[in-house]
């Protein structure tokens, strides 16, 4: 590292959601570095891109994460390791959920050439991981990622109080009009995470009625969830948004009704308030709504809870299908009145 700044590599593979929630950890990473690159999957790249104090994006789409993993393919791994090698990077962070591993990253990256690697990890490393890091249990997911950054040396900048940012958005306003409104995001990747279609439309009816003006966003693949939710009570902006366009959507929003999925994350790094429709298929601890206000609805004692579930197993979605519209017009109104109030930026289990 003599004679230049070092040079470092932040891997978060998976969703947008989960490189959203690694923008604390990347901005101490970048404090501390000269150069800093974001290595993430295919589905994180436009996420990617949006983080402050990332200088250059790798992506490689790796069959060890996500929903419907590639095959092992033997020359993909050797473009990802000539490209990482090229980078001469000094050091390396292995971000991930705390379900997963990091060794399948730390391998390639000690293969690479990367002399410093560190990663949570509750199994025996051997000699891939120069920090392996122990994980404060029950750790939000954006602040695990901070507390490994911390332990490998970084720290945030001075004035950065550790929530989730992105770049500026664009301004979205010949979209949406200039006059308040909500949104609601009715999908998700996950189906179990996300209310019915049904619910879904009855809920944009409510808010209708109590003299709220809807938007309703979802992704190209959702333009038939999202007509049929909105049906002429709300604006339909279903497939009209990247993730920079729908960003600048829910900056302007005064609240986001939004289950556990990616928007609900680029919600919070936009500063916008969240009525979460969490889940408990996974632990809200760990995935809720980070560093902004949010009001969180759901059962959370359902069957379902911590069966990580994908559909949902039990009849009748009780876990969110049962949230009733008066709980939801109560949780938009407490977080448009600022009556929800909003936890700290950057909790610290360990404290």
């Amino acid at each position: 590292m003599t004679g230049r700044a070092p040079r470092t590599l932040v891997v978060r593979l998976d969703s947008a959601g989960d490189v959203l929630l690694a923008g604390p950890a990347v901005r101490a990473a970048a404090a501390g570095s000269g150069r800093l690159a974001l290595l993430c999957g295919p589905l994180g790249e436009e996420a990617g891109r949006m983080l402050p104090g990332v200088d250059e994006v790798l992506v490689h789409d790796a069959p060890w994460v996500g929903l419907d993993p590639p095959r092992v393919a033997p020359e993909n791994l050797t473009a990802l390791l000539r490209a990482v090698g090229e980078r001469r990077f000094d050091r390396a962070l292995v971000l991930t959920s705390y379900h997963q591993s990091p060794l399948p990253a730390a391998l390639l990256l000690k293969w690479a050439g990367v002399p410093w690697v560190a990663a949570d990890s509750e199994h025996y490393p051997g000699s891939l991981l120069d920090l392996r890091h122990a994980r404060a249990p029950h750790a939000h997911e954006a602040r695990a990622a901070l507390d490994l950054a911390e332990a490998a040396g970084f720290t945030l900048p001075p004035g950065d109080p550790g929530g989730l940012r992105t770049l500026p958005p664009p301004d979205t306003t010949p979209l949406t009009g200039a006059d308040p409104y909500v949104v609601v995001h009715p999908g998700a990747a996950v189906p179990a995470r996300s209310w019915t279609p049904e619910r879904a439309g009855r809920a944009v009816a409510a808010l209708d009625r109590a003299g709220h003006r809807v938007i309703v966003t979802g992704g190209a693949n959702e333009k038939e969830l999202t007509a049929a939710v909105a049906g002429d009570r709300a604006l339909d902006l279903g497939g009209r948004t990247g993730l920079g366009e729908l960003a600048g959507v829910l900056a302007r929003a005064g609240a986001v009704v939004v289950g556990n999925t990616g928007p609900a994350h680029l919600a919070a790094a936009v500063g916008t308030p969240v009525v979460s429709l969490f889940a408990p298929v996974v632990p809200a601890g760990r995935w809720a709504p980070y560093g902004v206000p949010h009001v969180l609805l759901g059962r959370q004692q359902a069957p379902c809870a911590g069966t990580r579930a994908r559909a949902c197993p039990v009849p009748g979605h009780p876990c969110l299908d049962s949230v009733t519209d008066e709980e939801v017009l109560g949780a938009v109104d407490s977080l448009l009145t600022g009556a929800a109030g909003a936890p700290p930026p950057a909790p610290d289990p360990r404290r």
